[in-house]
């Protein structure tokens, strides 16, 4: 990974992302939507969320993702951020690598954040950071178990050990790991993100009502009436 320092107590938001390739995004929503409708979607919700992450004062922002995806992440984002490749394979490993490598270039407060949740109100990111000055671990909650962000002070090895990424345990499984590891834990707000059709009807109710929030992925939606 390159080589980056940071001033004391620097924050680092990580958005953890994928190349948007056929099959290897948002992979639950094929069941309703052709794949470039959900490769387009998914590069709606990668501009949005940089939008978002680049309104943050005070922050620095990168993506990390798998090796193989650099070259074509950086191509689909137009290299508005910087792009770092992940250690290892999976989203485990990624977390992992995520505090591992902005930790040891002088990061003090880091989050690592989802690539589909662009809808969040910047004030959510802005309070983890806050809450990283208290504490070890911070973690937003998604209403399916999973979580949305996880922040910490430095990097923790073990804390995202275990099988249960991406499934309805994972965020028990991180408090477990917390606790086990004697780590003190805050949370934000409990979201959603984008994982079922059902997901995208929220969205898109939420979105009718405020597209500013995330105004790529609201004209997609807008276009798009599978759905519904």
């Amino acid at each position: 990974m390159e080589s980056v320092h940071y001033k004391t107590n620097a924050c680092t938001l990580a958005i953890m992302a994928k190349a948007p390739r056929a099959g290897m995004v948002k992979t639950r929503l094929a069941r309703k939507l052709p794949e470039m409708a959900i490769i387009d979607l998914y590069c709606c919700l990668l501009d949005d969320t940089i939008d978002l992450a680049k309104g943050l004062d005070g922050v620095d922002v990168a993506m990390v993702c798998p090796e193989c995806d650099v070259e074509d992440l950086a191509r689909a984002t137009r290299n508005r951020v910087r792009v770092v490749p992940q250690s290892g394979k999976g989203l485990a490993a990624g977390l992992t690598s995520v505090f591992a490598h902005f930790s040891s270039a002088g990061a003090r407060r880091i989050v690592a954040f989802n690539s589909d949740t662009p809808h969040l109100a910047a004030s959510v990111l802005q309070d983890a950071f806050s809450l990283l000055t208290e504490c070890d671990v911070v973690v937003g909650p998604t209403r399916d178990g999973g979580y949305y962000l996880v922040g910490a002070t430095a990097s923790h090895p073990g804390l995202f050990a275990g099988d249960a990424m991406g499934t309805k345990n994972a965020y028990d499984a991180l408090l477990a790991r917390a606790r086990a590891l004697d780590l003190s834990v805050a949370l934000t707000d409990p979201f959603y993100d984008i994982d079922e059709v059902a997901d995208l009807g929220e969205l898109a109710a939420e979105l009718q009502h405020a597209p500013g929030k995330a105004p790529r992925t609201a004209e997609w939606l807008a276009r798009v009436k599978v759905f519904r």
